[in-house]
């Protein structure tokens, strides 16, 4: 997890300029470096570095003395930079990852690098010699990327919005800061005056085709014997732990967040069993956050006890969440109302993580409802051909919630997120399969992934067969869930008259509830004008939802409605 930031053709002063360059300092605490680019005086980069890889030769922007005419600066991690090395006869100079982008791009161009790699990633690639600019970002947009672009040329690039809205630039003091779509590279030129020119964005990657990169994974060709159930929930064990071996590549001490649901036990039940293989010889710490006896303490416990991990809990206090809203909207850079619920238990959670522990690389269950078709609105879906549909429109859009609330949620506190449930082989096997394979069966969401581990005694049946809790909800007791805690606070602090004109004053999106009004607040307050970066709301679809909790649906179980 680092932060990027770099300018091509800045009409101001840039030691003025790179002052916006420290309001992402939160992504890299280790170190931070600001380098102008030679002959293009009013080019630069910008660096904030968490050092997880190569101590000594990580500081960017990269650059190597075979390529002295490349610049890169990037954020992420390459999982299969060895594997390509081996295959292609790469010279490295560094430990650094991320130094594979330079040898790909040097020997088949931008197109074969962005599709060659296997990981998460967004870069910035200067090639001087042939005056290019290049911007490229994975597959789910798991590391985040904004770009501002004025009509005459000037550029700027950030890993989150906050490091570019007050660029100052002679023609244009608001110009469209917008995120970079997850999946795509950009070519644009760049001209002697340090000015830039787009010449094409291109897709790369989708989400249900097989990587470029799979054919030199350490996992060979899986078994071809169609869709055989026994291969299935074979390959999907293979695929899922191979998901998370190649994510165990750090430096620095590996955790885990354990919210006691499928997918977070899952995580860190095979993490734990990975690490042992590889005699990682510090025990795996798992974290989690909830009021006293809430349904995620309590099954985050039983997981922990299970599979022998050094247990932390948090406990959040309703004023402690309440308090911290203000700042995780900040960080988050959205006002979608679930993913603001969600984040604030994540957010208090990384700020333990970085205060009382040393675990720095945190493993997470994110993307598992999306792909897995986990979401309890799933069981109304009128046909499976529709709700693999539903599956890749959310993946597609991860970017703008889920995803974007685990980057901003840790990062804020300079942790680094790994997501194995979105390594793009599992992601692209799993979408292949059949709809009706894929879809909930006997009342039970995720039913093919909970029934591919069945048999593995990784978890306990009770765990692996336990239903779907919304994060926000289940760090709440049941009776008195966060989200009706929130919900009592909110109610005090917003008139219904405001809430009746809500509709006047941000006529784009505009709140239905209080809640929603009382994020927008603060969301303009902050960043003002800037109401596109969110789309549309995140809603269940197939029910007359007003609400994005899934307590409001039928289908929640509750010890109050038992």
């Amino acid at each position: 997890m680092c932060g990027i930031w770099a300018l091509f053709g800045s009409d101001e002063c840039l030691s003025v300029q790179c002052l916006s360059a420290m309001k992402i300092a939160h992504r890299g605490p280790d170190a931070f470096r600001f380098e102008n680019v030679n002959g293009f005086t009013n080019c630069c980069f910008g660096f904030h570095r968490l050092a997880v890889v190569d101590q000594l030769y990580g500081m960017q922007p990269i650059r190597v003395k075979k390529f002295p005419y490349l610049w890169l600066c990037y954020n992420g991690e390459i999982y299969n930079f060895k594997q390509l090395q081996k295959q292609f006869g790469f010279d490295y100079q560094t430990l650094v990852d991320g130094e594979v982008i330079l040898h790909l791009y040097n020997r088949g161009g931008i197109e074969q690098t962005a599709s060659m790699l296997d990981g998460v990633f967004a870069f910035i690639l200067l090639d001087t010699a042939n005056r290019k600019v290049f911007l490229a970002r994975d597959t789910y947009g798991v590391r985040p990327l904004f770009k501002v672009l004025t009509d005459d040329g000037f550029l700027g690039v950030c890993s989150e919005a906050k490091g570019l809205i007050n660029l100052k630039h002679s023609t244009s003091l608001c110009s469209k800061v917008e995120p970079f779509l997850p999946g795509h590279y950009e070519v644009l030129d760049l001209k002697p005056s340090g000015k830039v020119a787009s010449v094409e964005l291109v897709k790369f990657h989708s989400c249900k085709d097989e990587p470029l990169h799979a054919a030199c994974d350490t996992v060979e060709a899986l078994p071809s014997a169609g869709f055989d159930i026994d291969t299935v929930k074979s390959n999907i064990r293979i695929l899922f732990e191979n998901a998370v071996r190649k994510r165990l590549m750090a430096h620095r001490r590996i955790g885990c967040l354990l919210s006691g649901g499928l997918d977070s036990s899952l995580v860190a039940a095979v993490l734990l069993k990975l690490m042992k293989e590889i005699n990682i010889n510090y025990p795996l710490q798992t974290f989690a956050i909830g009021m006293e006896n809430s349904p995620d303490l309590l099954a985050a416990r039983k997981v922990a006890a299970h599979i022998g991990s050094e247990h932390h809990e948090v406990i959040l206090n309703t004023e402690e969440g309440i308090q911290a809203i203000e700042e995780v909207i900040f960080s988050l850079e959205t006002y979608d109302i679930t993913t603001i619920r969600a984040s604030i238990g994540m957010y208090l959670v990384s700020k333990y993580i970085r205060k009382k522990t040393d675990s720095v690389v945190i493993f997470s269950g994110e993307g598992s409802d999306e792909l897995t078709q986990g979401y309890i609105y799933f069981h109304k879906a009128p046909s499976p051909e529709e709700a693999a549909e539903e599956s890749e429109r959310l993946l597609k859009e991860l970017y703008l919630f889920d995803v974007l609330r685990a980057d901003r949620t840790t990062a804020a506190h300079g942790l680094e997120l790994r997501v194995p449930f979105l390594d793009h082989r599992f992601t692209s096997y799993y979408l292949s399969l059949p709809a009706e394979l894929r879809i909930p069966k006997n009342g039970i969401e995720k039913y093919l992934l909970r029934l591919s581990f069945e048999d593995s005694n990784l978890l306990p049946k009770e765990i692996l067969w336990r239903p779907k809790e919304a994060f926000s909800d289940g760090i709440a007791s049941v009776k008195k869930s966060w989200f009706s805690i929130l919900q009592d606070y909110i109610d005090q602090q917003v008139d219904d008259l405001l809430l009746e004109k809500a509709a006047e004053k941000y006529p784009f999106n505009p709140p239905k509830t209080k809640e929603s009004y009382y994020y927008r607040q603060i969301f303009e307050k902050h960043y003002p004008g800037r109401s596109s970066w969110l789309p549309h709301y995140w809603m269940p679809r197939w029910v007359k939802a007003t609400d994005p909790s899934a307590r409001t649906l039928k289908h929640y179980k509750s010890a109050t409605q038992e």
